[in-house]
Formats: C-alpha cells, structure tokens, sequence
C-alpha cells in the first residue's frame, strides 16, 4: 500500500497513493462517520485548478487527490520519483469502493448524472453487487443551486442513512460540490467523474491498451469531438509544457493558500 501525502503537479496537490490506500481511506472515514472530500484528477481536472486560482485553492483544500490519468501519475513520478506502478483510476477506484461497501455493510447514495443513468447504473448494481446497499439516488439538476437549497440537500443525504456519497456531476462541478458539501455532511464525498456512465454501460470505456499508454483522451475526443475537442487538443498541450517548465524550474505554481475559493453558487 502506498500512501506518501500530496505533491504539486502544477500548483494542484495530488496524492502519492495506490488503489489500495485510496479506497482504504474511503471505508475507514465511512465507517467513522467522518467527512472526507475526494476527487480522481486527469490532466483536465489538473488544468482547472492551473486557470482558476480560486478553484485551485478548493482543490488543494480536499482530502484525497488521486491520480486518475496516466500522464497525471508519470507526472508525480517525473517530478518526485513517486514510484507509483499504476494510476488511481476514477471508475476502477469506485467500482473497488462499491464492492468494499457492500462487504462491510456501508448504504452508498448515488448523486448526479441524469435520472435515466442512475436508473441503468442500480439495476447493474443490484444485479451484481446484490449485498450492496443503496441509501438513495437523485439526479443532478443541471444547474447551479442557492446555499438553502444545498442545506436542505445535505439533511436529504444524512437522513438517508448513506456512509459514502458518489458524486458525478463533471469536472469541475463534482470537486466544487464536494468541497462546499464537505462541510455540512459527515461522510466520504467521492467526485467520480465518468463513472456513472460506465458503470451504467451508457459510455464505452476505451481498450486497456490505450488506458495503459495514456491514451483515453484520443478515445474519450472520438466520441464527443464537439463537447471534448478544446479539453484535450488545447489543454493537453499546455499541461506538457506547463510540466517541463515545472520540471527544470522555468516556472513556478504560484501559490493558492490566501485565495478565498468561497462559492456563491452551489452546482447541483
């Protein structure tokens, strides 16, 4: 198990840490009943947080940071010889939280996505992790929420009986929910990206050879040229360069401690 405390990747803290240890952390704060907010990051959650000090700073304030994209783990083992064997992938990371969940006992609510997602993804669930748990599902609205809103959220959640909230609103609306959340609910937050979608079978996930090389992304722009098309022809880029200059010290993160990321607006 590996679990070596954050590193700046682009001013971003990121985790040094396993499958193993991440999912660990999830169960033990599940079962403790102690908050705990988590985001897997791909180079684009990484870049989110390099054009928005704001945003940075809720990143650098969540608990767990994992590696999601390959070349977010080369990067941490590039600049601190990590020696990570393998990324912490966002679906895999809660495919293993489910699994572990419904071992243990937890109620898992599932939080985001679309109604008819959620539908696919518990009747997957049910069909194939029968022990597990299910506290709740509820939609995203697709649209920001106001503070009273959240709050009234927040008592839908706990008096659901949840331990682990899995949220999949995109990147970055679930790691800006989960920071703002984090505060009000007394359980794991897991921003979990495109999982939802995978796991429900709306989404095909790339062969592992192209997961293994880093390339998803060229999977991910196949199938939504229009919507992914700047996230990863732009971004990609500036993040290797962005990475090089970090590397032999041509640039540096500025720093994000006295940025105040409040939020106005909750996503929801």
């Amino acid at each position: 198990m590996i679990s070596a405390g954050k590193r700046s990747v682009l001013g971003v803290h990121v985790d040094v840490v396993d499958y193993e240890a991440a999912v660990q952390r999830v169960i033990a704060a599940a079962h403790a009943q102690q908050p705990l907010a988590v985001s897997a990051l791909a180079v684009h959650g990484v870049m989110t947080g390099v054009q928005d000090a704001a945003h940075c700073a809720r990143l650098n304030q969540l608990d767990l940071v994992t590696p999601d994209g390959q070349p977010v783990r080369w990067a941490l083992n590039w600049l601190y010889r990590a020696g990570l064997a393998d990324r912490v992938y966002g679906p895999e990371m809660t495919w293993r939280i489910l699994s572990r969940a419904a071992d243990e006992g937890l109620p898992v609510f599932l939080y985001g996505s679309s109604a008819e997602v959620l539908a696919r993804l518990t009747t997957r669930l049910r069909a194939s992790l029968p022990n597990l748990t299910l506290a709740g599902s509820e939609p995203s609205r697709y649209r920001s929420i106001e503070p009273l809103e959240a709050h009234a959220l927040a008592d839908r959640l706990a008096a659901s009986g949840a331990r682990i909230v899995l949220v999949g609103l995109g990147c970055p609306r679930q790691e800006m929910w989960a920071w703002y959340m984090r505060r009000h609910l007394s359980m794991p937050l897991v921003a979990v990206g495109a999982a939802f979608d995978y796991h429900a079978g709306t989404l095909r996930r790339p062969p592992a050879w192209m997961q293994r090389r880093g390339l998803e992304w060229a999977w991910r722009l196949a199938l939504e040229p229009r919507r992914l098309w700047r996230r990863y022809l732009v971004l990609n880029p500036v993040f290797t360069a962005r990475l090089i200059a970090q590397k032999f010290r041509v640039w540096t993160p500025g720093a994000t401690d006295l940025i105040d990321p409040e939020l106005s607006r909750i996503p929801g």
